[in-house]
């Protein structure tokens, strides 16, 4: 049982120890300690569940504060004359393009039945793509070259 009890005890040292670098150093003194004498080590047990109470409360601040989205993103961009015949020609950001473009994928079933990740470009898509078939991550990077 006394086994179970180190690693245990040594995950809470290692979460104060990211928090405060000069807690490490009495952290190691500890460990040190434990192996010489059975006795001291339930001390130290017993001072570390306390250590985990403000690290719940560090983690219910997190999700309070709201995700910003990227400017870059949002900025409006403008499609080619190929692209613009796919989603149209007004300009929208490249998460909007994106939408339109899955959207196309998914209305004329293009999406490789084997491999989902692989699209298969019909007449449209090929000028666009300038392939037959091409990767959903390899689409991003060719679509950026039709946005300005």
């Amino acid at each position: 049982m006394a086994a179970a009890k180190k690693p245990a005890a040594k995950k809470p040292a290692a979460k104060a120890a990211a928090k405060k670098p000069a807690a490490k150093k009495p952290a190691a003194k500890a460990a040190a300690k434990k192996p010489a004498a059975k006795k001291p080590a339930a001390k130290p047990a017993a001072k570390k569940p306390a250590a985990k109470k403000p690290a719940k409360k560090a983690a219910a601040k997190k999700p309070a504060a709201k995700r910003k989205p990227n400017a870059a993103f949002m900025k409006a961009m403008t499609p080619s004359a190929t692209l613009a015949a796919i989603i149209g020609a007004t300009p929208m950001p490249r998460t909007e393009v994106t939408k339109k473009i899955w959207d196309y994928i998914k209305k004329n079933k293009l999406q490789d039945a084997m491999n989902k990740r692989m699209i298969n470009a019909d007449a449209k898509l090929k000028e666009l793509f300038q392939k037959a078939q091409v990767s959903m991550f390899e689409m991003t990077k060719l679509v950026s070259n039709h946005l300005k």
